[in-house]
C-alpha cells in the first residue's frame, strides 16, 4: 500500500480492535473493518473527517464505535441490531460492515457530532468493588476516621457509592450494603489486607469532570450505554443497576477540571476526617500538562497532611506489564508514607487478585 492511501487515523482503529478482540468481538469486527475503510476513502473516513490529527489518548475508535452503538440502542440502525447482542441481535463477522454501511451513510451528520461532542466515558461501575476494598485498607490504616471522598474524572459519578452496593464472594460472604438491591459479585482472589467486617463510613462525596453526564436524563443513560461493549451483557446490567442506585442516591459532579477541583477542594486539612482521592481508568485520557498540575496539587496536600487530618490516593488504573497492560490498585497514605500496590484485576475492576506489596 502506498503511503498516499494510508489514513493517519486507521493504525488506531486497528489498535482499539485488537484491544476488542477478547471481550468484544463485535467491536473488533467493525473497527478493523472500519479501517480498511478509511483507508479506500469509504464512509468511514467521512465520518471521521476533521478527527485525522485526534491523539491516541482520545481513543477516536471507541469513539466511533459508541456512536454506532448509540444509533443501535436508539432503534435507529435495523441493518445492524441484528449483530449486536445488546439489541437481541447475533454477530456475523462476514456481513457487519455491509449491514453498517447503509446506518453510516444515513446517520452521517449526527454520528460526526456525537464523535466530535464525547469523550470515552465507560464509567464502569464493577470498578467499585476493588476500589471498595481499598478503601477498607485506607480508613483502617488512618484509624477508623470517617470518609470524605473526592472523584476526579467521575463520568456521571457512578463509583462514588461503594459502599451501597452488595458484593456477593464466592464463599458466601456478603459485604457493604446486605440489603442494597445492587448485587454485585466482584470476582475476588484473596482478600483485603483488612478487617472486611467493618465498613467505612462516608460522610462526604464530591466529584468532578470536564463532562459530567446526567444519569437522572435518559439521553445520559443512553450515552454511557453505548460505550459499552455490545457482547458484555453483564456489564450492561451492572451499569443499569448503577444508573437505578445513583437516581436514588444522587451525588452531584462538577464541570471542572481535576487540577483546578482539587485544589479547591484541598486548601485546607480536615481534622477528624480522611480526605481520600480517587480516580480509576482516567490517566490515560488526561493531557500530560493536566497530569503534572494535578500531582502537584496533591503534592501540596500531601505536605500539610497530618495524623489527625490524613489524605489517601487511591487508584485503579492501566500499567504496563511486558508487552501490553494491566490494571493495578494503588493506595498511598499521608503522612505515614504507606505506599502499597494491593493487588491487578481486570479493566473492568472484575476479576480482581488481591496481592499486597
Amino acid at each position: 500500500m502506498t503511503a498516499a492511501l494510508r489514513h493517519p487515523l486507521a493504525e488506531l482503529f486497528r489498535e482499539s480492535a485488537r484491544g476488542c478482540r477478547r471481550y468484544g468481538p463485535t467491536n473488533a469486527r467493525l473497527l478493523a473493518d472500519a479501517a480498511d475503510d478509511l483507508e479506500g476513502g469509504g464512509i468511514a473516513a467521512a465520518v471521521m473527517a476533521g478527527h485525522e490529527r485526534d491523539r491516541s489518548g482520545s481513543v477516536p475508535g471507541l469513539r466511533f464505535a459508541a456512536a454506532v452503538h448509540r444509533l443501535v440502542l436508539s432503534g435507529r440502525a435495523r441493518s445492524l441490531a441484528g449483530h449486536y447482542a445488546t439489541a437481541g441481535g447475533r454477530l456475523d463477522e462476514r456481513t457487519l460492515w455491509a449491514d453498517a454501511v447503509p446506518a453510516l451513510t444515513e446517520h452521517i451528520d449526527e454520528l460526526r457530532a456525537v464523535i466530535a461532542g464525547t469523550t470515552v466515558q465507560t464509567n464502569e461501575p464493577g470498578r467499585s468493588a476493588p476500589l471498595y476494598g481499598g478503601l477498607l485498607v485506607a480508613a483502617e490504616r488512618a484509624g477508623g476516621l470517617p470518609v470524605r471522598l473526592l472523584e476526579v474524572g467521575a463520568s456521571a459519578g457512578l463509583n462514588l457509592r461503594p459502599h451501597r452496593i452488595r458484593y456477593e464472594l464466592a464463599d458466601g460472604t456478603v459485604l457493604g450494603d446486605p440489603r442494597s438491591r445492587f448485587i454485585m459479585d466482584p470476582g475476588w482472589t484473596g482478600l483485603p489486607p483488612a478487617a472486611t467486617h467493618r465498613p467505612p463510613h462516608l460522610i462526604e462525596r464530591a466529584a468532578c469532570d470536564l463532562a459530567p453526564v446526567d444519569v437522572t436524563r435518559p439521553d445520559g443513560v443512553l450515552h454511557l450505554s453505548s460505550f459499552v461493549w455490545p457482547d458484555q451483557l453483564d456489564r450492561l446490567r451492572r451499569l443499569r443497576a448503577a444508573v437505578r442506585l445513583a437516581q436514588l442516591d444522587p451525588v452531584t459532579v462538577q464541570l471542572a477540571d481535576g487540577a483546578s477541583w482539587l485544589s479547591h477542594q484541598l486548601a485546607r486539612p480536615r481534622p477528624g476526617v480522611l480526605t481520600v482521592v480517587w480516580h480509576s481508568v482516567v490517566w490515560q485520557y488526561v493531557p500530560a500538562s493536566e497530569r503534572a498540575r494535578g500531582q502537584q496539587v496533591l503534592a501540596d496536600a500531601a505536605a500539610r497532611a497530618t495524623r489527625d487530618a490524613p489524605l489517601a490516593l487511591l487508584v485503579y488504573e492501566s500499567r504496563r506489564a511486558g508487552a501490553g497492560y494491566r490494571f493495578d490498585l494503588l493506595l498511598r497514605l499521608w503522612p505515614t508514607g504507606l505506599t502499597v500496590c494491593l493487588g491487578h484485576g481486570g479493566g473492568h475492576g472484575i476479576p480482581f487478585t488481591w496481592a499486597a506489596r
